[in-house]
């Protein structure tokens, strides 16, 4: 069930003057990967096959997913207005696919599968936290609330779920973090890139995962704060077993701030250093 819906944003209060532009991109991107929540639920149905109870909350989950990105979308096109968010996502359809025929997790095990959606729903509460709090535009400060609430009661679904799993499959503390820490590596995949390139690169480019991946990271680490990471590791630290707070937590914190720093700068870099080709539709 929905904790809110897209006819209750208030659309009218859009206010092009406080908008950042440097946003907008990310912002086309997101609202694709967001909608794309279907093809997950299919794949995590047939992961789960003999458990309705989770099958229904996946099926929940999704739909929410896609008012996410339908609501991101809405948005992105109050902000451009010749951007087409249908014919992007068709798009990005049409070269994004994940396996959803899978008949056992990808992760190895139910919990690990868990384990990895609590990652997921860990970054996205944060990211969209990060978002909210740097945007001055009224409705998209709105939107990335509301998303991220829902992004943070997914974390807690999984959360439970995953302990309900754990107590069966016994999955090592070792294992556990392995999975973590795997899902967390794959933030640089072709998912968040080839949304990127589909939401902001006109048809004719060629799609290069290294271009892409600087342009919206280089980007998207920008307005990250160090509360959404300390906030964000509580949550990882939870998901594996270990206590969400305290010492050995904020040292992971400041470590995990440093590291993004660093990559941020890297990224920037490559942004920068890209040959103005005319190849990207939005500015560096």
């Amino acid at each position: 069930m929905k904790h809110w819906h897209i006819e209750q944003v208030a659309w009218n209060r859009f206010d092009p003057a406080r908008l950042d532009p440097g946003i907008v991109p990310l912002v086309k991107a997101a609202a694709m990967v967001e909608k794309n929540g279907l093809d997950y639920a299919v794949y995590l149905n047939r992961v789960f096959g003999d458990d309705p109870d989770f099958r229904q909350a996946a099926d929940n989950w999704a739909v929410e997913e896609v008012q996410h990105g339908d609501a991101l979308g809405r948005w992105a096109m109050l902000a451009d207005p010749t951007w087409e968010f249908d014919t992007a996502f068709r798009r990005y359809r049409e070269g994004y696919k994940i396996d959803v025929n899978a008949d056992a997790s990808v992760r190895g095990s139910r919990t690990g599968e868990l384990i990895a959606r609590c990652m997921v729903e860990t970054g996205t509460s944060s990211y969209y936290t990060a978002l909210g709090e740097s945007t001055e535009e009224p409705v998209l400060k709105e939107v990335c609330k509301l998303i991220a609430a829902d992004e943070y009661r997914h974390f807690k679904l999984f959360y439970d779920h995953m302990k309900r799993y754990l107590a069966r499959e016994k999955l090592s503390f070792p294992q556990r973090l392995r999975v973590a820490a795997g899902r967390i590596g794959e933030s640089e995949d072709d998912e968040l890139a080839f949304a990127f390139h589909c939401g902001n690169e006109a048809e004719g480019v060629a799609f290069d995962h290294k271009r892409c991946t600087a342009a919206y990271m280089g980007r998207a680490m920008g307005y990250y704060r160090f509360r959404h990471i300390e906030r964000g590791m509580g949550m990882i630290f939870k998901s594996v077993g270990l206590t969400p707070r305290g010492r050995m937590a904020g040292m992971a914190a400041k470590g995990a701030w440093r590291l993004l720093q660093w990559r941020h700068g890297r990224y920037q870099r490559e942004l920068a250093a890209a040959p103005p080709s005319g190849a990207q539709q939005v500015a560096a």
